[in-house]
């Protein structure tokens, strides 16, 4: 990877407070990050006790063990304290943004204050990106969008990512740029907002099938084959809802559908395995620590999908799957039953 400028490593961001809204793995990382770029860098997160333990021992136990964090790196429970950062950093489950953006409404934000999405999801029953919510709430603010594979154990460790950050106006995307982009860490830009989004939300509902096929023993010839339809029917979802076909071909598409696919950080995959091997969506959710965006994703894109008559295979075995309404071998099954039909 190419040796960033002098000024992205030496601090010579034009972010001058920077606020992670999120003290999980991802938010925490990507805190450890812009530290490490030398942003002043403050990390909020809702549960008080969690919070007041990651400063005492300077390691997130709960959700990024392992990892030392620095003394001077600050995490707080109060918003207030995010109040008056020029950059803010949304990195909260899917099914909390809403919450999280009403109460960030409330700390009076500057209106140049730039909000950046972290999270990779899509709202069930309205369809909307992060992006388009976060909007919602802070119409006079830009929102960007930064996704990509990128998993936070790696990130936190220094090991080499490229992600891609979103936004329409250039001289936001290459502020962004400049403040992500470290000795380890490259990003690059695209305007494409809505195909970096959904990019990074479809490929979650395909990593579900990709831990099925692995927790079936059903080999690498066939996880192959599923990745490669799974990116088809990725661009085929994405361009109906507004992505460019681009976009699906780079990080924010087969990128991050490779890694999560593969990748034994995969929380999305280790759900499929274990939906694979016979155990129940609620006793696997419920011994998780952290949310697989790909199961409330999948529910949105069935819905998506059904909306605008698109064709969507796998997502609708997923689906069926969750209900409960087939098993895994038989959604595995069901797949390889379809009609021949030219690639």
């Amino acid at each position: 990877m190419a040796t960033p400028s002098a000024a992205a490593v030496d601090g010579g961001s034009s972010f001058r407070k920077i606020g992670v809204v999120g003290a999980g793995s991802w938010g925490t990382a990507l805190a450890l990050l812009l530290h490490g770029n030398r942003l002043p860098t403050t990390v909020w997160g809702h549960e008080a006790q969690t919070i007041a333990e990651i400063a005492s021992t300077h390691e997130n136990r709960t959700y990024l063990p392992g990892v030392p964090l620095p003394a001077d790196l600050p995490f707080t429970s109060d918003l207030l304290d995010l109040g008056n950062a020029d950059l803010l950093l949304i990195v909260t489950p899917s099914k909390a943004i809403r919450e999280v953006c009403a109460r960030l409404a409330k700390i009076g934000l500057d209106s140049k204050t730039v909000l950046l999405s972290c999270t990779k999801g899509v709202e069930r029953g309205t369809g909307l990106r992060m992006s388009e919510i976060i909007t919602d709430f802070f119409p006079k603010n830009p929102c960007a969008v930064l996704s990509g594979p990128s998993h936070a154990e790696e990130v936190a460790r220094g090991m080499p990512t490229a992600v891609v950050l979103g936004h329409p106006r250039q001289e936001i995307a290459q502020r962004l740029q400049q403040a992500f982009t470290s000795r380890f860490f490259r990003s690059y830009t695209n305007d494409d907002v809505p195909g970096i989004e959904l990019g990074g939300a479809l490929k979650n509902i395909f990593a579900i099938a990709a831990g099925v096929g692995d927790g079936l023993g059903l080999g690498d010839n066939s996880k192959a084959a599923l990745v490669t339809r799974a990116l088809a029917e990725l661009i085929r979802v994405g361009v109906a809802l507004g992505g460019q076909r681009e976009t699906f071909q780079g990080l924010s598409g087969i990128g991050d559908l490779m890694v999560t696919c593969f990748s034994q950080h995969s929380r999305n995959r280790l759900v499929g395995e274990r939906l694979g091997r016979g155990e129940k969506l609620a006793d696997i959710v419920a011994s998780m620590q952290m949310v697989a965006e790909g199961v409330p994703t999948t529910y949105s894109a069935f819905e998506c999908a059904r909306r605008l008559s698109i064709e969507t295979p796998i997502i609708d075995q997923i689906h069926a799957l969750l209900e409960g309404r087939v098993s895994a071998r038989e959604a595995m099954g069901n797949l390889l039953s379809r009609d021949p039909r030219p690639e």
